[in-house]
C-alpha cells in the first residue's frame, strides 16, 4: 500500500517523530526532505544533499548534510550548523544514519560517484564527532536493538550486516563481526530497523522486498514491496505498528520503470509488529 506517492529519485532516512506524530524522508538526489502528518504533505529543499535525521525536540531535527550535522527548525526553518562534516571531501555525501539508545547519532558517508571505500561510518554523541569505520563504499543498515547494548551497520557492495558491542556510552568496545551473509542469495542489506522484539526488518535493495531476521541472524519472513529497490525501513503510528518503507527509481530504465511504476514512492506494511520509539539525539 503506497503511504505517500511522491516519487523520489532516491528516497531515504524515514523517520516518526514521537512527539509530533509526523513522517519524515528524504529523496538525496532531489536534496529534499519530505513529510506527511495531518495536515498532508509538506517538503522543503536544501542547498545540499540531506539524507538522515534524528529527533532533538518537537520542532528541531538534526539533519546530516554534505558539509555538517546541522540543527533544522520545522517552523522558522533556521538551520545551525552543529559539528562539521567531510568538508575535505567535497566528492563525498552522507547515507544511511540513526540515533542510537544512549542518544548519540550515526551517519555513513559515501562517494557521489559510489567510489570503492570513499567513506565512513562516524557517531556524534554528545559534542563529539568520532570516526568509527574507514574504507566504506556504501553505508547502510544502521539501526539498534533493544538495550543499547549492539550496534549493526552494513556495507551494501559486501552482502554483510555487522554487528557490534557497545560501551555504557554507546561507543564500540569491540571489532565488528558478521551478523548477516547474504552472499550467497546475492543480497544487497539496504537499510533496517529494529522492533521492540530484537527482530531486524531489512530492506534490500534489487529485491522488492523486507526481510525480517531474529536476534540471532535466522531469516523468519520476507514481506513483498512494489518497487524493486527499497531503501529503508522506520516503525511508524500512534502504536508504532505501521512499517513504512522509502524507495528509488535511480538507474532504473524506461522499461523497469513501465513494470514498475511506483519506483520511489513510499510505501506503508500494517499490522507486522511493533517498533521501537525513535530515540532522542542529545546534544
Amino acid at each position: 500500500m503506497i503511504f505517500d506517492p511522491r516519487l523520489c529519485e532516491l528516497g531515504e532516512g524515514p523517520l516518526w517523530h514521537p512527539i509530533r506524530e509526523q513522517m519524515f524522508w528524504f529523496d538525496i538526489n532531489n536534496q529534499k526532505l519530505l513529510s506527511q502528518d495531518r495536515d498532508g504533505p509538506r517538503e522543503w529543499r536544501f542547498p545540499e544533499i540531506v539524507s538522515a535525521a534524528g529527533w532533538i525536540s518537537e520542532d528541531v531535527l538534526l539533519i546530516a548534510g554534505e558539509r555538517d550535522l546541522f540543527l533544522f527548525d520545522l517552523e522558522t526553518e533556521e538551520v545551525e550548523t552543529l559539528c562539521l562534516l567531510e568538508q575535505d571531501k567535497p566528492k563525498n555525501r552522507p547515507n544511511d544514519g540513526r540515533a542510537d539508545p544512549q542518544g548519540g547519532f550515526w551517519i555513513g558517508t559515501m562517494a557521489k560517484d559510489e567510489a570503492v571505500g570513499a567513506g565512513a561510518i562516524y557517531r556524534y554523541y554528545r559534542g563529539e564527532l568520532r570516526k568509527l569505520y574507514s574504507d566504506i563504499t556504501v553505508p547502510n543498515a544502521i539501526c539498534f536493538p533493544p538495550g543499547g547494548t549492539f550496534a549493526h551497520f552494513s556495507d551494501t557492495v559486501t552482502h554483510k550486516v555487522m554487528k557490534v558491542t557497545l560501551d555504557a556510552d554507546g561507543w564500540p568496545n569491540a571489532a565488528p563481526e558478521v551478523f548477516l551473509d547474504l552472499t550467497a542469495e546475492g543480497l544487497y542489506p539496504d537499510g533496517a530497523v529494529i522492533d521492540a522484539a530484537g527482530v531486524m526488518w531489512l530492506a534490500q535493495w534489487g529485491a522488492s522486498r523486507v526481510a525480517a531476521y531474529d536476534a540471532n541472524g535466522a531469516f523468519l519472513r520476507s514481506i513483498p514491496v512494489d518497487a524493486p529497490q527499497t531503501t529503508c525501513p522506520a516503525f511508524a503510528g500512534p502504536q508504532l505498528t505501521a512499517l513504512i518503507v522509502t524507495s528509488a527509481r535511480k538507474n532504473l530504465d524506461a522499461e523497469a520503470l513501465r513494470i514498475a511504476p511506483n519506483s520511489g514512492a513510499t510505501f506503508v506494511i500494517e499490522g507486522l509488529t511493533q517498533g521501537q520509539r525513535e530515540h532522542q539525539v542529545i546534544i
